[in-house]
């Protein structure tokens, strides 16, 4: 990898942080419904003011799953209307440059509903972050690259399919499934009433072995499946 393929991943990131913060529909759109699927969780696994065992680590989880198939299928649905995508395919440019600045984007998205998530869960079910932060913000890290990787290949794979929104749901969540179990798992270690950190590094050294592993993988077929 040259200086000039982290250039051009970084303006393509670039673009999208600017077109989003131009109209932050995306933004405020995945953040609501990140919100209201905690919300609604809520309602069910909070009985008498007393979450249920581990709800908190699933609840978290899932609402970064949906919010972030929704991120993946506004974000690539724009990029289908504007045909930016398909400009950006014909640019003389490495391809998988343009998949990591695509992942870049769909990172910083994510963050702003971790950034907003994780406060409400540990609200609502009266979780301590004491001693776990950053054992914690490591599974996110790491599970929401795992998550966004896929997605965002995918995404770009089903770009011109009529039924993309159907379709990405469908090949996107059996795929990471190992991200979402070594994250639910990992977070629950940490939020038990005596964190079991070892337990958790255990998932967090399984999510990081799949981000290598797909990661490597994603920037090597990108090229290939995005042909024409």
């Amino acid at each position: 990898m040259t200086p000039g393929f982290f250039r051009t991943a970084w303006i393509v990131a670039r673009k999208d942080l600017v077109v989003e913060a131009r109209s932050r529909e995306l933004v405020y759109t995945t953040v609501f419904f990140a919100v209201a699927v905690v919300l609604i969780f809520s309602f069910s696994f909070v009985v008498d003011a007393k979450p249920l065992t581990d709800a908190a680590a699933g609840i978290l989880w899932v609402a970064l799953a949906f919010s972030g198939t929704l991120a993946l299928g506004r974000t690539f649905e724009r990029e289908r209307q504007s045909e930016t995508l398909k400009a950006l395919l014909l640019a003389p440019v490495d391809r998988s440059a343009l998949y990591l600045g695509k992942l870049i984007g769909m990172l910083a998205i994510m963050s702003m509903v971790v950034a907003v998530v994780v406060p409400l869960v540990v609200v609502l079910f009266r979780v301590s972050l004491d001693g776990v932060f950053w054992h914690l913000l490591a599974l996110l890290v790491t599970g929401g690259l795992g998550f966004a990787g896929v997605g965002t290949l995918f995404g770009a794979m089903l770009n011109r399919s009529q039924s993309r929104d159907v379709l990405l749901p469908v090949v996107l969540y059996p795929l990471t499934v190992p991200v979402m179990i070594a994250g639910v798992s990992g977070t629950a270690a940490l939020l038990t009433a005596e964190p079991n950190l070892p337990r958790a590094e255990v998932w967090l050294s399984m999510l990081v072995l799949f981000d290598a592993v797909f990661l490597t993988l994603a920037l090597w077929v990108f090229d290939a499946v995005m042909a024409e």
